[in-house]
């Protein structure tokens, strides 16, 4: 498998993808129906699609990655986790170094959790709870595992939900699925539509008409969305907005015009408003 990304001269450049499979702790071991895995992640690696039988909560320490399953991509920042119900197929790809930690829940376990993908808030209390919990691996039919446990999944259960999602196509045409991940690999206004369109072998009105039928909106809506669902993860990491508007193809009073035209604030109170 392969994909295309802008090249030092604005131009395409077709590159080998760095693909991993996923790698779950035993889940079919009888115990304890809360388990967890901690994995680091480098940059640029791509796990491929893949579904658990259990429900997952992913969560990084550090980093960012986009989780990509049937009908969306999710960006999940630091202070944001993803939650996947059980058999929902999702593929990750990793934007800057992750330090994993991730929680699987049995699906037989009462505990409300949503029935799809939702991105949420990881409060000071769930981070630690799921730090506790990975630190216990092997002592799981402990009462303070169990305890950990029950309260990881309450908190869990009163999260915030956050927005940073945007559509993705079906695989029913591969050309259009092919664009969208790459723009998500690359937003930057720098790689215009028609390169885009090139590369991916179709014709840009062909490409049009399709992100018209399949998205619902035109190309540069919906790259403004990956673009905002971008800028709001750089922010939470504390990057400058200059850099994020540079690395975004806009001049900073651009990108800020643009940000507060989409969200109703500037880059700056969204950041005091986190």
């Amino acid at each position: 498998m392969r994909r295309y990304v802008r090249g030092d001269g604005g131009g395409v450049a077709d590159v080998a993808l760095n693909m991993a499979r996923a790698a779950p702790p035993d889940l079919h071991r009888p115990g304890a129906a809360l388990r967890t895995v901690a994995r680091s992640y480098p940059r640029g690696l791509f796990i491929e699609p893949h579904a658990h039988d259990w429900g997952q909560l992913l969560y990084a320490m550090s980093g960012i990655m986009w989780v990509e399953t049937p009908g969306e991509a999710v960006l999940v920042p630091p202070l944001r986790a993803v939650w996947l119900p059980a058999h929902v197929p999702h593929a990750v790809r990793v934007v800057s170094e992750l330090e994993m930690r991730n929680i699987y829940l049995r699906p037989d376990q009462p505990h409300s959790l949503p029935t799809t993908t939702q991105v949420v808030d990881v409060k000071p209390l769930l981070r630690e709870l799921i730090l506790g919990l990975v630190e216990q691996q092997g002592a799981e039919d402990s009462e303070y595992y169990q305890h950990l446990s029950a309260l990881a999944v309450l908190e869990l259960q009163r999260a915030r939900h956050s927005f940073l999602r945007v559509p993705l196509p079906d695989a029913s045409d591969r050309r259009l699925l092919t664009l969208c991940q790459a723009v998500i690999a690359s937003p930057s206004l720098a790689f215009s539509f028609e390169q885009h369109a090139a590369a991916a072998g179709a014709s840009v009105r062909t490409l049009a008409r399709l992100f018209q039928d399949s998205m619902g909106m035109g190309f540069a809506h919906w790259r403004r969305q990956v673009q905002l669902a971008t800028a709001v993860a750089a922010l939470i990491e504390g990057a400058p907005v200059s850099r994020i508007a540079a690395d975004l193809g806009y001049r900073p009073s651009s990108f800020s015009d643009m940000f507060r035209r989409e969200l109703g604030m500037a880059p700056s109170e969204y950041v005091a408003k986190q």
